[in-house]
């Protein structure tokens, strides 16, 4: 065998062992007649000793050719060591060398594979396989390990039963961009990937599966962030003869399990709010609730005082900043400037001052009397020593904006705590959206999502105010979860794609196989997606999911490491019946 203990497993308990370990040179120090080095595995590092009067020649010679990372076995005795490190698990002992046997010569690392590197995140993306060697990379594929074996445990033990369904599927309009895959069996046919396998989970209720999940991989052809990748990975549950309630209690209760299992933190209920308190408080309907800054809207306190900016707008909202008042007028400047950056978009801001001794300093002093900033501190909250930051114009683009500000002035100010978990239910979203390019409304979630109860008759006069059956479920201000319970019958699943504008032709071409299953006994059903990059990066500490994705992509879509995505030759092409025109 290679090994008989890994390279974190050696105690004080093993001295005057023989033991055979493997693994990676990670440095060593060379003082001529004695040598030290570390042996790293997955699992720790032990230090080995090469010493003339105790190490057979042929084994000092060889130890003093090895270099970073070079791939070797070795064969000696535990024994004590003169210095302990106390910060090793394995700091109490060393293994004296009496075989070594190079199982792989290694080229110098291009950055160092230690905890703290001199590596760029392009380059460590390039070689991403030595960037795995790192601690800090591996303890983040163990950590991911962790929560998908918590997550399979917890749904098995309530009934679930995982199903794969396919990645070959049918190209579909609504949602993001697919990726398509050309059948060379099928001229001028196309296979899409699956932005989700939302209809053969519902496929699988009409099927008798009655509790289903699926870890599973996801593809959406759409432009990247820090916590997007175009490949991601969904926890996805589908559950029959089921009502909204049932289901937040489901995963509610997993999302509990994960956090005292995985993490260690417990917590007893999840506040619930409406999509629409989520955003008059915060501005969007994934708040932050681990802090307060809650909005205060102004405008009947604010209006009517002849300062035409406020006047003229929709909506006046402030948010109170604890401790604000001692900002100097450079560091307001700055946050004004902030929100004027066109990833923002606001024209400016007006601030406030609450003073210690109650009084209040503002920037629309000419307009405004104490008075009237008393009634702003009332409504947004403001103590003495606050700042209050006010922004106004459209209504959405404003809460937009200043829940922007919000989050920034947080984390500016350490309110995000990474080792704080603050969950909650969003529910009552809009069934549907108007979308202006279109000039037509889309599914908010998408065409499978039900109505609330009792309210499909108001599609035909009133359609944007009729609220979805669907939750989001947000951690830390980061939607982790959503879903929805679903429409189960034909004859209102046909309704639904009238009202977004498919023709019965388009609707039976795209989506005939399920209302054709809607004909056999669908039960009533509904059912939750989480995002496991996402959660899997929120529990560790982290929002970027890149570090907590094995081969990630990089910003422009790309796996730098294999050059992908790339040209393909031509005979594949012909062979595909494709031409490309450049």
């Amino acid at each position: 065998m290679y090994r008989t203990h890994n390279n974190g497993a050696l105690r004080a308990e093993h001295i005057n062992e023989t033991v055979t370990l493997a693994g990676w040179v990670q440095k060593s120090r060379d003082k001529g007649f004695m040598i030290w080095l570390d042996l790293r595995d997955r699992y720790g590092i032990t230090q080995l000793i090469f010493d003339e009067e105790r190490t057979p020649k042929d084994v000092m010679d060889l130890a003093k050719t090895l270099g970073r990372e070079f791939v070797i076995q070795v064969t000696g005795k535990v024994i004590e060591r003169e210095s302990k490190n106390a910060k090793m698990a394995t700091g109490d002992v060393e293994l004296l060398v009496e075989k070594l046997e190079v199982l792989n010569q290694a080229k110098t690392p291009p950055f160092t594979i230690e905890d703290t590197t001199d590596g760029g995140e392009d380059l460590r993306m390039k070689y991403r396989y030595l960037d795995i060697r790192r601690n800090p990379v591996k303890e983040k594929l163990i950590f991911r390990h962790k929560v998908s074996i918590a997550v399979r445990n917890y749904l098995s033990e309530q009934g679930f039963i995982e199903v794969e369904t396919p990645y070959l599927i049918k190209s579909t309009p609504e949602g993001a961009r697919d990726f398509v895959v050309p059948s060379r069996m099928n001229e001028g046919q196309f296979y899409a990937l699956p932005q989700s396998p939302q209809t053969f989970k519902q496929l699988l209720m009409v099927g008798g599966m009655d509790k289903y999940f699926q870890i599973v991989k996801c593809f959406r052809d759409e432009d990247l962030r820090a916590d997007r990748q175009p490949e991601f990975t969904q926890i996805d549950c589908e559950m029959a003869f089921v009502e909204q309630e049932d289901i937040l209690n489901i995963f509610e209760g997993l999302t509990k399990h994960l956090l005292k299992e995985v993490v260690g933190f417990e917590i007893e209920n999840f506040p619930r709010m409406t999509y629409d308190e989520a955003m008059a408080k915060y501005g969007n309907d994934k708040p932050d609730i681990r802090f307060g800054m809650e909005f205060g809207e102004l405008n009947t306190v604010a209006q009517h005082k002849e300062f035409k900016v406020f006047n003229d707008a929709e909506l006046v909202v402030g948010i109170a900043v604890p401790g604000g008042a001692s900002y100097t007028r450079k560091e307001i400047d700055k946050l004004i400037d902030w929100v004027k950056r066109p990833q923002v978009g606001a024209l400016g801001m007006v601030y406030v001052k609450c003073n210690e001794d109650g009084s209040f300093k503002s920037s629309v002093d000419k307009f405004y009397d104490q008075e009237d900033l008393t009634k702003w501190a009332e409504a947004t909250g403001a103590q003495p020593g606050d700042l209050i930051c006010v922004l106004s114009g459209e209504a959405f683009k404003t809460r937009t904006q200043l829940s922007a500000l919000r989050m920034e002035l947080a984390t500016q100010l350490g309110l995000r705590k990474s080792d704080e978990f603050a969950p909650l239910w969003v529910v009552d979203f809009p069934l549907l959206e108007w979308d202006e390019e279109t000039e037509r409304y889309h599914a908010m979630h998408h065409p499978f999502t039900s109505p609330k109860p009792g309210q499909m008759e108001l599609l035909n006069t009133n359609p944007g105010d009729v609220k979805a059956n669907a939750y989001d479920l947000v951690l830390n201000g980061n939607e982790i979860g959503g879903g929805s319970i679903r429409i189960h019958d034909k004859e209102t699943q046909s309704k639904m794609f009238d009202y977004l504008g498919f023709t019965k032709e388009e609707a039976q071409a795209q989506f005939g196989f399920l209302m054709d299953a809607f004909q056999y006994g669908a039960p009533p059903h509904g059912g939750l997606a989480f995002g496991l990059d996402r959660l899997v990066a929120i529990l560790g500490g982290q929002e970027t999911i890149r570090d907590f994705i094995a081969f990630p992509k990089n910003n422009a879509g790309r796996d730098v490491m294999i050059d992908a995505p790339a040209k393909i030759d031509e005979e594949q092409l012909k062979e595909l019946n494709l031409k490309i025109t450049l």
